[in-house]
């Protein structure tokens, strides 16, 4: 009897292995991959390479190394290159780069420049507010639950949107850069960054918990009264890192406050002058679209965009370039990009000759599957037309004069279908029936989607 158990113990162990194994690489399975490695002289010689160069060296196409032809028929006036250094700030000197251009061309300003420094530090107390005030909002949902543990995933960042711009700059205004220089912090953010999500990953843990003695009725003003607390923590950490926003200043002769400043160069309304347009061609064209979370103030605008394809977006684009007005552009810069040179273009790298692999898929697939999105802000300054066709664009970017094409970036049009994905213009480009499309509800999107990408 005992010896019947036995045998039956063991064939149960052997069928409950055979089960655990399903789905595993199994022994005759990887002797059939490993069978599909010839180990050409070929293979050999192209290992020995990849053990002296990285990947992104050996791909490059030697058939595409001349430089692309620099003319563009049509450019916007540009008045220099800025630098974000180690920064996600691409979104903040973007957007403040084209109100820069158009602020130099209005009054003649030369190569002035605006501070990021003054507009990062709002955008950094901002956002710390719209997490502690949505862990409020959310306090009665599990912790497991998708939103909240997206919010206490991503406290805070220095990334962002040209809505966020539009909502800071309207509600705490701009001062010149030299009101309140860049700061160490500012031009590499990472270390402060860490210590303000520690930060506010505790405080969110204590605005989760009702502590004992506070009743009911009490509870929404005990929870707005520790988050100011929680908020003066943060300014403090601000304050030492980037130093204490400018109340007023003084420039050329006169004393302004920021708001004032701003109306006095530009003035119009930057939440109403511009729409956001987006090429995302997971959606439904036609439609608009509104993400959860990504925007910078609690009482601001979530990023909320027309879903266009990108030939109607071309056209917008044309239209601002040939009147001189730059515009807020976003890509996946980081795809097929020559760095030296500054030229993005699909054929600069050849990684599937190299590596032996299909790496194909279409831009739609590679959104779906997070192989791309969104994720650098640039000034869009110029097109080359030829038969009234775009062959390449250009754009200023904020690495540096050093950086690309004398601070720029050229895309051929092939690469700009493939990978740009947001463009922001001036409502007078946009055509009726865009326009109209924004009467439209916004279909809301969850801030874990895809397209949930602040530029950096």
């Amino acid at each position: 009897m005992k010896k019947t158990i036995s045998i039956l113990v063991v064939a149960l162990f052997g069928l409950a292995a055979a089960a655990q194994q399903t789905g595993s690489i199994t022994l005759e399975m990887l002797t059939e991959i490993r069978g599909g490695y010839a180990g050409t002289p070929a293979d050999k010689a192209i290992r020995n390479a990849l053990n002296a160069a990285s990947i992104t060296v050996l791909a490059a196409n030697a058939e595409n190394a001349g430089m692309i032809d620099t003319q563009f028929t049509d450019r916007v006036k540009t008045w220099g290159i800025t630098d974000q250094k180690s920064s996600g700030r691409c979104w903040l000197f973007t957007g403040l780069n084209v109100l820069r251009a158009a602020a130099s061309e209005k009054h003649n300003l030369g190569d002035f420049r605006f501070s990021q420094n003054y507009n990062f530090f709002y955008d950094q107390l901002e956002k710390a507010n719209l997490f502690l005030q949505a862990v409020i909002d959310t306090r009665d949902k599990p912790f497991d639950d998708r939103e909240v543990d997206w919010l206490f995933s991503n406290p805070i960042s220095d990334g962002g949107t040209f809505t966020g711009v539009a909502n800071l700059v309207m509600k705490y205004g701009v001062v010149p850069a030299d009101a309140m220089p860049e700061t160490l912090s500012a031009n590499s953010t990472s270390a402060m960054a860490t210590q303000l999500k520690t930060l506010l990953r505790r405080d969110g843990l204590q605005l989760r918990q009702t502590p004992a003695g506070v009743k009911a009725k009490d509870l929404p003003a005990y929870l707005q009264q520790q988050k100011v607390a929680m908020l003066k923590d943060v300014y403090h950490v601000l304050a030492l890192c980037l130093g204490e926003p400018p109340a007023e200043f003084t420039w050329k002769g006169r004393t302004y406050t920021p708001k004032a400043f701003y109306q006095e160069l530009l003035g119009y309304d930057l939440e109403h002058n511009y729409v956001m347009l987006m090429n995302d061609p997971c959606r439904e064209y036609g439609k608009v679209y509104e993400i959860q979370y990504d925007r910078h103030l609690y009482d601001g605008q979530n990023w909320l965009y027309v879903n266009l394809p990108v030939e109607r977006i071309k056209e917008m684009a044309i239209a601002s370039i040939k009147a001189n007005k730059a515009m807020y552009f976003s890509c996946d810069v980081g795809k097929f990009l020559d760095r030296a040179k500054g030229v993005a273009d699909l054929n600069n790298f050849d990684y599937e000759s190299l590596l032996g692999v299909d790496l194909s898929m279409d831009k739609r697939q590679r959104v779906m599957t997070h192989a791309s999105g969104s994720s650098h802000a640039m000034t869009l300054i110029a097109v080359d037309l030829q038969g009234g066709k775009p062959q390449k664009w250009m754009v200023e970017n904020s690495w540096g004069a050093s950086s690309g094409y004398q601070g720029n970036i050229i895309m051929t049009d092939e690469w700009f279908d493939e990978y740009m994905f947001r463009l922001v213009v001036e409502k007078q480009f946009v055509p009726a029936d865009v326009l109209k499309m924004l009467d439209q509800k916004p279909i809301l999107l969850p801030a874990w989607d895809p397209m949930f990408l602040g530029e950096e």
